[in-house]
């Protein structure tokens, strides 16, 4: 009774350090019986699977299961829901899966061969326009033999098919709970995962709680985790301040991460743990606009952009300046946009547009979304503007919207130029490239090169060895660089700010940055 009455004292006044007298003894039974609430800027933009490319996989990952995953410190896929899988011929184009016996979603549904073909064929019959579908574009179909077995027949060989079945695109889905042709509607979850989703209230939190017919990899360190949503990082950062949340990721502003790493006394009851990260920032040139559409406007723009200066006077020091859409730490990465354009330079962009007829002042308005990547992200767009109206070259509007119309103005075409992250679906060179090329790409601008799309990517697909695919992407790059439809910016560390009192940080991002949020724990205390 005593132990029990210091527990629910420690876990009622999380706002204050354990009572002395109230010892918890450090074993994984006691860490698992807390509660943690991690904050993030990255809310789902829907609770459907087949309806989210984006920072959703954050709650994906944690509610639902994929026949692979990767579990911490682990860069290739390792089993999941599947018990094995490999490729069965000798081109890489018929990939198998058996999965793990007597699994069942939450709801006690059996998750056999079935529930997955049905959760990946609805992916490709729904095709939302901002779903995974342009992930699975190497796949021609799926079949079943008996409960267990399911059989991945691809139109192309891919080496990096496994890669895809371990990314959230492909959770797995509870059939009698998701439509085959349609999205589910009613705000619940239905998965397979180390949590099930208690309850959602948009714009505000996620409660989970503890699944307990989960049979996987992860080894749940707690037993139930709030997740709360911030429009705000100077909101968000107060809350942990105040201990009203416990661990933050995605959405520290620089300021916040400095004064963190600073240590000031006032704050000693925070902790950061820094990671390297493969995240990104680029803007994106639509080619059917009349401006944008306009490769001269586009070189004097990448001419111009000073990403030094934009990483020091914005995020000073917690990014770096990018000059590929391959970061630093991926096989393969080069810096071509600064081979080909060097240092900023005003005056070569004035000869790129009068080369082109090209004499006054280009009007241009770029987009960015207001509650996405943070809010340092509107200074990021009034730093690019300065740039380039300082060159006496460019007149630009800044507009922002919130994720949900940022995203339907992208989707229908309306914006000339806007800003986007992209948080690796896997880590692998081919998710730095594919992604963005081809008719229907995850930008939903469609970007044809024919030598990418129809060479490189096909020849580096057929090689099982990742490492040894770095002449088709340097030769990629040099294309996107040519082109610039695409202008990466800066490259980003992640962080993950916590109190003194939760453990977990340093484990609890996979390899594509996702957030697991089984591995946070409370730590014991005397």
């Amino acid at each position: 009774m005593f132990y029990r009455n210091c527990l629910q004292g420690t876990a009622a006044l999380a706002s204050i350090s354990l009572l002395a007298g109230c010892g918890v003894f450090a074993d994984a039974e006691a860490d698992g019986q807390q509660r943690i609430s991690v904050g993030t800027m990255s809310e789902p933009s829907s609770l459907d699977p087949a309806a989210a490319w984006d920072g959703s996989w954050e709650l994906y990952r944690n509610v639902f299961q994929t026949l692979l995953s990767f579990p911490t410190g682990s860069s290739t896929p390792q089993p999941d829901a599947a018990k094995s899988c490999q490729f069965t011929d000798a081109v890489n184009k018929v990939y198998e899966c058996e999965l793990r016996a007597g699994l069942t979603f939450s709801d006690g549904e059996k998750l056999d061969a079935e529930a997955v073909k049905h959760s990946i064929d609805r992916i490709r019959t729904i095709d939302a326009a901002s779903g995974p579908n342009g992930l699975l574009g190497s796949l021609a179909k799926v079949d079943v033999t008996g409960d267990l077995v399911v059989k991945f027949t691809l139109k192309t060989s891919d080496a990096t098919f496994p890669y895809i079945l371990a990314t959230p695109a492909t959770s797995l889905v509870a059939p009698k709970q998701y439509p085959a042709d349609k999205l589910r509607e009613d705000g619940r979850i239905t998965g397979s995962g180390p949590y099930v989703l208690h309850s959602y209230s948009k714009g505000d939190r996620a409660e989970l709680s503890k699944n307990s017919r989960y049979e996987g990899f992860a080894k749940r360190r707690n037993n139930a985790v709030t997740i709360r949503y911030f429009k705000d990082s100077g909101e968000m950062v107060g809350a942990l301040k105040q201990k009203r949340i416990d661990a933050i990721y995605r959405g520290l502003s620089a300021a916040d991460v400095i004064e963190l790493q600073k240590g000031a006394p006032e704050k000693g009851h925070l902790r950061l743990t820094e990671t390297v990260g493969a995240d990104i920032r680029y803007l994106v040139f639509n080619a059917k606009d009349p401006v944008a559409g306009n490769r001269a406007v586009r070189r004097a723009i990448a001419q111009i952009v000073d990403r030094g200066a934009l990483v020091n006077k914005v995020y000073q020091g917690t990014a770096e300046p990018l000059y590929s859409m391959v970061p630093k730490g991926i096989a393969g990465h080069t810096t071509e946009f600064f081979d080909r354009f060097g240092e900023p330079n005003a005056a070569t962009a004035r000869e790129t547009l009068e080369d082109a007829g090209i004499d006054e002042p280009v009007e241009l308005t770029f987009w960015y979304t207001t509650d996405r990547y943070g809010s340092a992200t509107a200074s990021e767009f009034a730093e690019l503007k300065r740039q380039l109206e300082a060159s006496g070259l460019f007149r630009i509007t800044i507009q922002g919207k919130p994720w949900a119309e940022f995203q339907k103005g992208y989707n229908s075409g309306a914006y000339p130029v806007f800003g986007r992250g992209w948080f690796p679906d896997f880590p692998d060179p081919d998710n730095f490239i594919a992604p963005f090329v081809g008719e229907n790409n995850a930008l939903r601008t469609p970007y044809e090169s024919p030598e990418i799309t129809n060479e490189l990517l096909p020849r580096s697909r057929r090689e099982t060895d990742r490492g040894a695919v770095t002449d088709q992407f340097e030769r990629a790059q040099e294309i996107i660089a040519a082109d610039v439809r695409l202008l990466p910016l800066w490259q980003g560390k992640l962080y993950i700010a916590a109190s003194e009192e939760i453990g977990g940080g340093e484990r609890a991002l996979d390899p594509t940055t996702v957030m697991q949020l089984w591995e946070l724990f409370r730590k014991a205390s005397w």
